[in-house]
């Protein structure tokens, strides 16, 4: 399981990574691009904060600064490594607050799987505006990073 988790955080990471690159070669980006990828990378600080029982230093909807995109995606995934690596029980239950304040438990590897599937499912929404605006998205899925 530890394998598959690492494997899904190095897609992940590629991908975010691609979307950055290509995000930050735009004379301007459009606006809700800036919006949804803000939330990729806090989503993903939070979730990572949650199951190490701490608190996060960013809210769910805060706009990060495109200059600072990549070194909070690097921060991201370093701590997820470090907790794949660290956590003797991926079936350990996490108690958390959600952003509207309602308690909740999960397993790590179940916040973990979270974490790189709403990352998916926002991107797709990036690649759709990127496409609106006049933009071809570089091509993401899963099976093109393990070609």
């Amino acid at each position: 399981m530890k394998g598959f988790l690492q494997q899904l955080f190095d897609y992940n990471f590629y991908c975010n990574k691609k979307l950055i690159g290509q995000l930050h070669s735009m004379e301007q980006v459009p606006e809700n691009c800036i919006r949804l990828f803000s939330h990729i990378l806090n989503a993903h600080h939070i979730w990572n904060q949650r199951i190490l029982e701490k608190q996060p230093d960013f809210t769910v909807w805060q706009e990060q600064p495109v200059q600072n995109w990549e070194d909070i995606h690097y921060d991201n995934q370093r701590t997820s490594f470090e907790i794949i690596t660290n956590t003797d029980d991926l079936n350990k239950r996490v108690e958390y607050e959600n952003s509207e304040g309602r308690t909740f438990a999960n397993d790590v590897k179940d916040i973990l799987f979270h974490v790189v599937n709403h990352s998916t499912h926002h991107r797709g929404q990036i690649m759709m505006d990127l496409r609106a605006s006049g933009t071809a998205p570089e091509p993401l899925d899963y099976i093109f990073y393990k070609r």
